[in-house]
């Protein structure tokens, strides 16, 4: 469908769609057209279900025939995608099946484009795979954060994937390197977490009594001596959580350029380290097709890696 917007489309909606949301459905099928756009066609009924006038958050029935209008070919830019990231991403993918796809993300990689981003790791991810005709992320990683992520290739797996989620039967576990001397007798952190907008636009997540509950449990792998390196891993799934709650603990991250400490940044980057040091060290879940349980595992990146070396040395 992807190439086909000046056409009038008519689909059969399948099993793998069965109670989508239509707005969604079109959203992940018309890949590069802005979503303003399939807002619009749907307010003025040019998109119709089995003949009829639906409504955005309408839910899908296998079998129902869904209507699409043609859209101007302009207004479906596709990324254009850098031949060496896309090489790279290759080279990233852990595991993948008919199900699932496991990817070690890249620091500075967003997970989807947006904000000013022309694409993101899924947007790359499907221009490496065009013959799958669905690709959608089953959770989220910070931009700066790398480590395992989960794509999906089946809309019944993700929603497998997502039940994991909601019933916390998902394990991550993240590696970070923070300031000074994590205390071992510490091994968890319930600081309840607040999303605050700034006049920027940019996203802060503070510590409040009044935010939403919160939970990452902490172990400590190495001390080093201005530094520790952290096994964490979030029980509850807040945005920036194993970073406030590191902030809040008075061990921010090394190079966090929202939570960080400046003085320990600037002693981490002189060590040839300038990213993030927050990886996504494995994910463990019952597999989608037998409900067997898998564990991925991504390595860390050279800058890490190299970081870690160091500070070992040192000690």
């Amino acid at each position: 469908m992807a190439n086909d917007f000046d056409q009038v489309q008519f689909l059969t909606i399948t099993e793998d769609n069965h109670l989508q949301r239509i707005d969604n459905f079109l959203i992940s099928k018309m890949k590069g057209v802005p979503k303003s756009k399939i807002y619009r066609i749907l307010r003025k009924g040019e998109v119709r279900v089995n003949k009829k006038r639906i409504k955005p958050d309408y839910k899908l029935q296998t079998d129902d025939q869904v209507r699409v209008p043609p859209i101007r070919l302009e207004e479906a830019k596709e990324p254009v995608l850098n031949a060496q990231k896309l090489d790279y991403l290759l080279q990233a993918i852990i595991y993948e099946d008919d199900r699932v796809l496991i990817v070690n993300k890249p620091s500075g990689m967003a997970v989807h484009g947006g904000s000013g981003l022309h694409y993101g790791l899924i947007e790359a991810l499907r221009a490496l795979r065009p013959n799958s005709p669905f690709l959608e992320l089953v959770h989220r990683l910070d931009r700066d954060t790398s480590g395992c992520i989960i794509i999906a290739k089946k809309r019944s797996a993700l929603r497998h994937l997502h039940e994991q989620l909601r019933e916390n039967v998902m394990d991550k576990t993240y590696h970070a390197l923070v300031k000074g001397a994590w205390p071992i007798k510490r091994n968890k952190v319930t600081a309840r977490l607040q999303k605050n907008q700034l006049q920027s636009g940019e996203r802060m997540v503070f510590a409040d009594p009044e935010g939403k509950q919160s939970e990452t449990h902490f172990s400590c792998l190495a001390h080093f001596e201005h530094s520790t390196l952290m096994q964490a891993k979030p029980i509850t799934g807040r945005t920036h959580q194993i970073r406030v709650h590191c902030q809040y603990a008075g061990h921010p991250i090394a190079n966090d350029s929202k939570y960080g400490d400046e003085a320990f940044t600037k002693q981490i980057k002189n060590m040839g380290c300038k990213r993030l040091f927050l990886h996504a060290k494995s994910i463990e879940f019952n597999h989608p097709a037998n409900d067997k349980r898998v564990k991925f595992e991504a390595p860390y990146d050279e800058a890490l890696q190299q970081l870690v070396n160091k500070l070992h040395a040192q000690n």
